[in-house]
């Protein structure tokens, strides 16, 4: 059950005060920037390597947020032309610690029973031109993203472990980034409170972004215009896993791990499929059944 002060949602930045660097952490080129276009502050991590610039909360890595949310919600964009490194560290009900990392550094997905890394493809504003390929240095114009993490699903789908609460949380180099928040809520982009009503949202557990954790939307332009939504994993990735099946029956590279599904990374932006399918051949070589209980 979702602690009362994390609902509905609980904004990490602001609440751990990360500004004052009392309980949180930077180590070397990390800059709290002000940002016209989003209106507010960001923090650009820069560096030549993930482990000589990062932001990393809480301070110590002996401490927990001990935030119980299901959904992780990442704003932020990739520096041009450069990789960059997120590491989540979770707890499972047995108080087994799991990292899992996600990186335009990785060619492939890999699992251990306390490491699960996830290869990430950047979005770019013009996928027209983008580089094809896999993952790799982060496009001229990447673009600001939302990624939502099913933190629950992901132990699930990947080692069968349940899900206790997210430890801590370290952004590497190369990133800016906006704001952390978890919610047992899932917000929908671009969609404003009375269209939610309308639609009758919240039966389904949907809720509009909070106005704190949105990307500012000019008048007459589309949210999934100018910004990318990536949900992982997505209820819908079973139908475009079943499509690009058939799309790519021989994927590029292959990684067998049997009795485990293998990621597949939903954006609902731009390009869909063309994404997705760059993933699915990286790191999914067929459709896998339910993992094996240990």
């Amino acid at each position: 059950v979702l602690a009362a002060w994390q609902r509905p949602y609980l904004n990490v930045f602001k609440h751990f005060r990360v500004e004052e660097w009392k309980r949180s952490a930077k180590e070397g080129d990390v800059a709290a920037l002000t940002d016209t276009r989003l209106k507010g502050t960001i923090y650009r991590i820069r560096g030549s390597n993930p482990a000589s610039s990062y932001l990393q909360l809480p301070r110590a890595g002996t401490q927990s947020l001990g935030l119980t949310g299901r959904y992780l919600y990442l704003l932020f964009k990739p520096l041009p032309h450069k990789h960059f490194l997120v590491h989540l560290d979770v707890a499972t009900e047995e108080n087994q610690v799991v990292r899992i990392s996600f990186s335009n550094l990785f060619k492939e997905f890999k699992s251990t029973a306390t490491w699960l890394q996830f290869p990430f493809i950047c979005g770019a504003a013009n996928e027209g031109t983008a580089q094809r390929g896999g993952p790799g240095a982060a496009p001229a114009d990447a673009r600001w993203t939302c990624l939502v993490l099913d933190l629950p699903s992901v132990l699930a789908l990947y080692l069968s472990r349940r899900y206790s609460h997210l430890r801590g949380v370290k952004l590497c180099c190369n990133l800016l980034v906006k704001n952390l928040c978890t919610s047992d809520l899932l917000f929908e982009p671009g969609v404003t409170l009375a269209e939610a009503r309308l639609g009758d949202l919240s039966c389904r557990g949907l809720a509009p972004m909070p106005r704190e954790l949105a990307f500012p939307v000019p008048k007459g332009e589309k949210w999934h215009d100018l910004y990318d939504y990536i949900r992982f994993p997505s209820e819908g990735a079973k139908l475009l896993h079943d499509s690009i099946q058939k799309s790519f029956p021989r994927p590029v590279a292959v990684l067998e791990e049997p009795g485990r599904p293998l990621p597949q990374l939903v954006t609902l932006s731009r390009a869909v499929c063309d994404r997705l399918s760059l993933v699915q051949q990286i790191t999914s070589p067929k459709a896998v059944s339910a993992p094996c209980r240990r």
